[in-house]
């Protein structure tokens, strides 16, 4: 009895090295990745800083100082003030919430695409051909011009439904999202191909069971490894792609802070006084979360890449 314990154990250990569930790639992929470490630490501080400071410094991001205008570091002001005497802290701790909001609001309804169209290539071959199409058709696509025809067409008429804000959060995330789903459909579509070729699911198959059964109980379970790395490299995707749209000016409303809006309100002062830490903040702020996200997806692919794990 307790040599078959032992043996029991052993198998279940080589099991999870060889095929290691989704939370366990992420562990072995901080731990073997100091870079992924420091990310996942930027990242999460970060996202708090974004979350709870507004509830901690509680100044209005849009509350105009005619008496503090365009002033440097200090107590009252820790990150200064704009030309308009607006309080940077505030609008950049805004801004942040705003950005994380598109990151992953974009990011989930791109995985969600991708995920669908990949799989369903993947797994029914009659339909391969023209998903896969449909794809190089996307990808074929200038996104850029692409992006600002689509918010110039519809942004008057979701301002109008929606309001100025959440009707512009939902065009952006909307264009974002439907324009970057096609690299997560190729993931898809190759891990599906693979696994539909594996013993569990020809058995199933064999058995009679639904080919709707089989993608959601055999097939997607074994592909979220790529879908998380997907995950990652989409959020910081949405955020530069939505800080690019507020920069040019097609982004939220002008008096609406956001890092890619912040960026562009410092320079366009530039030459004038403080108008450096004002192009400083916004952009290490974008910097610093695109690089640790990107640290943590660089990791995740290693970690799911069997000759880097096994190594």
């Amino acid at each position: 009895m307790a040599l078959e314990k032992a043996a029991t154990a052993a198998q279940s250990i080589q099991d999870a090295r060889e095929n290691p569930s989704p939370w366990m790639i992420v562990w072995i992929a901080l731990k073997n990745h100091k870079g992924a470490l420091v990310g996942a630490g930027v990242f999460t501080f970060i996202v708090l800083v974004v979350l709870i400071g507004p509830f901690i410094y509680t100044v209005d991001p849009i509350l105009t100082d005619s008496s503090a205008l365009s002033q440097g570091i200090s107590w009252n002001h820790p990150l200064g003030t704009d030309n308009l005497g607006r309080d940077m802290l505030a609008r950049m701790l805004s801004g942040g919430r705003i950005a994380l909001a598109v990151g992953f609001a974009a990011m989930l309804l791109s995985l969600f695409v991708g995920t669908a169209i990949g799989v369903i290539a993947g797994y029914y071959k009659r339909l391969d051909g023209p998903l896969m199409r449909l794809t190089d058709l996307f990808l074929a696509l200038p996104l850029l011009p692409l992006l600002l025809v689509i918010i110039m067409l519809f942004r008057e008429t979701l301002r109008s439904a929606f309001g100025p804000e959440m009707g512009i959060f939902f065009l952006i995330v909307f264009v974002i999202g439907i324009t970057s789903w096609m690299q997560t459909a190729r993931i898809v579509r190759g891990e599906t191909l693979a696994l539909k070729e594996r013993e569990f699911v020809l058995a199933a198959t064999s058995m009679g069971t639904s080919g709707w059964h089989i993608i959601t109980s055999h097939i997607l379970p074994n592909i979220l490894s790529p879908i998380m790395v997907s995950a990652t490299l989409g959020i910081a995707n949405a955020i530069i792609t939505e800080s690019t749209l507020s920069f040019l000016g097609l982004g939220f409303p002008p008096d609406f802070p956001t890092w890619g809006r912040l960026l562009f309100d410092g320079a366009s002062q530039i030459g004038t006084e403080g108008s450096t830490a004002r192009v400083i903040w916004p952009g290490l702020a974008i910097s610093l979360t695109v690089l640790s996200v990107n640290y943590i997806g660089d990791a995740l692919r290693d970690a799911i890449d069997p000759r880097v794990r096994n190594k």
